[in-house]
């Protein structure tokens, strides 16, 4: 019996789709690497499911990011800039105390079909 709850990793919303929450996992496991490693593995996941959805990066409109440390924002920020170098969208940075599987990183989007 998977332990996991029902999941949708993208909803279409008109011309939005919003992305469903991604955290550094790999195989079910968070990569090494703290809060560098996590970020960088979730925004590969964040492009994974953009690319399912037919868009990229450069469709994204509004990006939330959650830390657990906001003393990893550097570390973050160095992995999110490569990714986001041109035109990056509108976003939004807070601490949170927790999230899941113990991750340092999360990231959900908003992304517009054109």
């Amino acid at each position: 019996m998977n332990s996991f709850p029902l999941f949708r990793p993208s909803v279409d919303a008109g011309d939005l789709v919003a992305i469903s929450g991604q955290i550094g996992l790999a195989d079910g496991r968070l990569v090494d690497g703290g809060a560098a490693g996590q970020t960088q593995q979730a925004l590969a996941n964040l492009q994974a499911v953009l690319e399912a959805a037919g868009l990229t990066t450069s469709d994204v409109v509004k990006i939330n990011i959650y830390l657990t440390a906001m003393d990893d924002y550097t570390a973050f920020n160095e992995q999110y800039n490569a990714v986001f170098s041109s035109e990056p969208p509108a976003r939004t940075c807070v601490a949170v105390h927790q999230l899941p599987f113990g991750a340092l990183v999360e990231l959900e989007a908003w992304a517009r079909r054109r």
